[in-house]
């Protein structure tokens, strides 16, 4: 495993974007101190304070992963960063807003963004971007009910100890994925904001009162309204 580590990147994805897939070796990490434009999911932006939280890349060669099951990835890398959060926040036990963000205590302490690219059906490498908010207490007015370990908990946590953590989690979490996804996306459920409750959303700019019952075989959310399924894509439905 090698770590790149980086004082400041304009986006540790975008730069993995422009090296050469070939002479990377996999769980290669991107980590940079500040990015200038860090991208988040639905073409946001992912603002981190420099110096106080984790922005890196790791590259992937999930080959045994099939296209149109790529979401085994996201509800691995998901997992591994909320088993991560777990070892630093004692009894806050972190959930996972569907697709991939992390939330602790309803308030958003994460967010992961995967771009891949595919081959005869399946994936052939991913660049997996994460933003996890760790000794950060200030955001500005306009992110949403952000939250960071330190908030959590009152102490600063060394951010290289958690990028360790989060490895070690990861790599684990992979190889059970390439030998029992279904016990991934159990994992996965049993971690999924929201499961089981009802709550309001949009759905394709519509409000409407509904509840979780989980995910289907693509990753999509599947929603109970009015005693109908609806099955959801991203762009197609909002938390409120």
């Amino acid at each position: 495993m090698k770590i790149l580590h980086f004082d400041s990147l304009e986006s540790t994805n975008k730069y993995c974007e422009l090296l050469d897939p070939q002479s990377l070796e996999e769980f290669t990490v991107v980590c940079a101190h500040k990015q200038t434009a860090g991208k988040g999911q639905r073409g946001n932006t992912w603002f981190s304070e420099p110096y106080k939280n984790l922005t890196f890349s790791v590259i992937l060669n999930p080959t045994f992963i099939a296209a149109a099951d790529q979401y085994n990835l996201t509800m691995c890398l998901a997992l591994a960063v909320a088993e991560t959060i777990d070892l630093y926040c004692g009894k806050k036990r972190a959930q996972i807003k569907w697709p991939n963000d992390i939330y602790v205590d309803g308030k958003k302490i994460c967010g992961i963004l995967t771009s891949s690219s595919i081959s005869n059906g399946y994936l052939s490498q991913s660049i997996c971007g994460i933003g996890l908010n760790v000794n950060q207490t200030i955001f500005p007015d306009w992110i949403p009910n952000p939250t960071s370990i330190k908030l959590l908990t009152n102490k600063d946590t060394d951010t290289n100890k958690v990028l360790e953590s989060f490895l070690s989690n990861l790599q684990r979490l992979y190889l059970v994925t390439k030998n029992d996804a279904e016990a991934i996306k159990k994992s996965y459920l049993g971690r999924l904001y929201r499961l089981d409750k009802t709550a309001r959303y949009k759905y394709i700019g519509k409000e409407i009162e509904a509840t979780i019952r989980g995910i289907d075989q693509f990753g999509h959310l599947r929603l109970e309204h009015n005693g109908k399924e609806i099955v959801c894509a991203l762009k197609e439905v909002m938390f409120l």
